[in-house]
């Protein structure tokens, strides 16, 4: 039984941030900022761009791009950032509510910048196990560049931290954009490696907190990190990716099109070259920065908008989340 994109949608704020505003908060020269992290611009939230809601406005587009009612959806998965409207609170069942998802239940996962790939492998599960789950709904929002300021250099590797929503449809027996398999592995040992330090339990909100500015995202030990990542970040890339591919009975040479997350521009280079793709075949989200699990929909979006995906194509959305996670999945994009 196929498992079937039906159609997506994305929210973007109106406002943006420049490259060259980045460099003079920063202090980082405007051509690194550009050149090397790759950011000539992203967006930012206005103030009513809550997370929640930002995936809201997603579905509505998603839904305004089919012929799907939200009485069709019977699951709702909220695929935003923790950080939302409250801190304690299912944004699925918001979601759910204000889209009139009434035959639907609802709930949210997370896996930071890896949750989309890991919910549309949930999604499918669901659908293959249970026959009276025929269509779910992915949807959330993202501005975790709340949590980041630009005079701390430690988190300079997050200063493409944007904002936006995105939403996914999938239906059971569609038989067109099959999702066909995933491969997704986590590494425990940068699982305290990035964390806002304040607000837990371990560190309740306090006047301290706020005056230490540790209710900000910080990485605890920036030169372990950077040394194990370099270890182990672009080798796990390649390795969900070429795995979800063999997975689902294709190589990399199949590739059409690579869905993959923003990052400094010489590690997207280096993840292109290894699989000897060109870049026509992957876009360089350097006018839209990092919106976390919300870029392989984007980057799905403006592919086809620019021609770069035809049917019969093979797409590979790849990301990684902070914690450490990797995770790719594979679309026979079109009709077969």
């Amino acid at each position: 039984m196929s498992i079937g994109i039906v159609s997506t949608g994305v929210y973007i704020p109106d406002r943006f941030i420049t490259g060259k505003e980045i460099a003079e908060e920063s202090g980082i020269p405007e051509d690194i900022i550009a050149e090397k992290m790759g950011i000539k611009s992203k967006p930012v939230p206005g103030a009513e761009d809550h997370t929640a809601k930002m995936g809201v406005k997603a579905a509505r587009q998603a839904f305004s791009n089919c012929s799907l009612d939200p009485k069709d959806i019977d699951i709702v998965i909220y695929i935003g950032e923790e950080h939302k409207e409250y801190p304690l609170w299912t944004a699925a069942i918001k979601t759910q509510e204000e889209l009139g998802c009434t035959n639907a239940w609802a709930f949210d996962v997370a896996l930071r910048c890896g949750t989309t790939i890991m919910a549309m492998k949930v999604a499918k599960s669901l659908m293959l196990t249970d026959p009276d789950i025929n269509c779910v709904l992915l949807a959330g929002g993202y501005r975790n560049g709340d949590f980041i300021r630009y005079d701390n250099p430690r988190t300079r590797f997050m200063y493409n931290l944007g904002a936006g929503g995105a939403a996914m449809i999938l239906q059971k027996g569609h038989e067109e954009n099959v999702v066909l398999e995933s491969s997704i592995m986590t590494d425990g040992s940068f699982s305290e490696d990035v964390v806002v330090v304040g607000g837990g339990t371990k560190h309740p909100m306090s006047v301290d907190v706020l005056n230490n500015n540790q209710y900000q995202l910080d990485v605890l030990d920036p030169g372990g990190m950077k040394q194990r990542l370099e270890e182990k970040s672009m080798k796990n890339f390649l390795k969900v990716i070429r795995k979800a591919l063999s997975k689902s009975g294709y190589s990399e040479s199949d590739i059409d099109y690579l869905a993959i997350l923003h990052m400094k521009r010489s590690a997207h280079q280096y993840v292109l070259q290894q699989l000897s793709l060109n870049d026509h075949q992957s876009i360089y989200l350097e006018d839209y920065g990092h919106i976390g699990q919300m870029d392989q929909i984007l980057s799905l979006e403006l592919a086809l908008k620019d021609g770069k995906i035809n049917n019969g194509d093979i797409v590979v959305f790849v990301s990684a989340g902070i914690g450490y996670a990797w995770g790719a999945t594979v679309i026979k994009w079109g009709i077969e």
